[in-house]
């Protein structure tokens, strides 16, 4: 069925495109998904599997001109969805779930402003098996279509809470018995041979102003990545991902 002038337009609000994002929307089956509009160039496994399982949801696909496409987004790889907003986890409940996993492990993201940055961070929290990520709601962005793209559809796969205070939500998380780290300097380097058995929350600080003065008097440990003074710092996204990858090695 074509995507025509009597077709509601998509609003950038609430849509997702990509292929694999929209493939992992999919898989997932999270958010309700009104429409999807292919372009009729598309071709490929990924989008042979979209459209079968899109088929089996009873999801109505439009199949438009590339140009129409690219109208809206130059980095839609010919897919776009219309789908229902993120969803945001309630922290408790988020908490309780963590909770429930041998060896609970949740992100704190403090400041972080990229979407791009977000993204990443997300897809290594899913690769790494963390239970769930912790954003703040003032300064800092939310999860958008970018987020989604650049995560290549790993948000559908995890809870992810936004929280008004940062350090109410850390205070929570200690009366349920997390302990609190975060990735700054220190004397202790995270591919240590460290006992991780226990549950944690690991905030992630942006790369601009790093984690808050508030917030790191809130931590239980630090750890460092080992690295030399070549650079000052690593990107939030490639810092979340060293951690996360040791900590996951050391609950093996």
């Amino acid at each position: 069925m074509p995507y025509g002038k009597n077709n509601k337009q998509l609003s950038k609000k609430s849509v997702i495109y990509g292929r694999n994002p929209v493939l992992e929307l999919l898989k997932a089956g999270k958010r309700s998904i009104s429409k999807i509009v292919l372009s009729q160039t598309a071709r490929g496994t990924v989008i042979s599997e979209i459209i079968n399982l899109a088929k089996r949801r009873g999801i109505v696909i439009h199949n438009v001109s590339p140009k129409k496409l690219d109208n809206f987004s130059k980095d839609s790889q010919g897919i776009v969805a219309e789908v229902s907003f993120v969803k945001y986890a309630n922290v408790g409940d988020l908490i309780k779930k963590a909770k429930k996993s041998p060896n609970p492990v949740l992100v704190i993201l403090d400041g972080i402003e990229d979407p791009h940055n977000l993204g990443a961070i997300i897809r290594n929290c899913v690769a790494f098996g963390a239970d769930g990520v912790i954003i703040p709601k003032r300064r800092a962005v939310g999860i958008n279509e970018t987020v989604v793209k650049s995560s290549a559809g790993s948000v559908e796969h995890i809870s992810v809470s936004q929280v008004a205070n940062v350090n109410q939500t850390i205070n929570l998380l200690k009366k349920n018995g997390f302990w609190i780290g975060a990735g700054v300097k220190s004397d202790r380097y995270v591919n240590e041979k460290i006992n991780f058995h226990f549950p944690m929350a690991i905030i992630i600080g942006s790369e601009g102003f790093g984690i808050h003065n508030l917030t790191k008097k809130n931590c239980d440990f630090f750890i460092s990545i080992p690295q030399k003074n070549t650079i000052s710092s690593l990107n939030a996204s490639c810092a979340s991902a060293i951690i996360l990858y040791e900590i996951s090695k050391g609950l093996v």
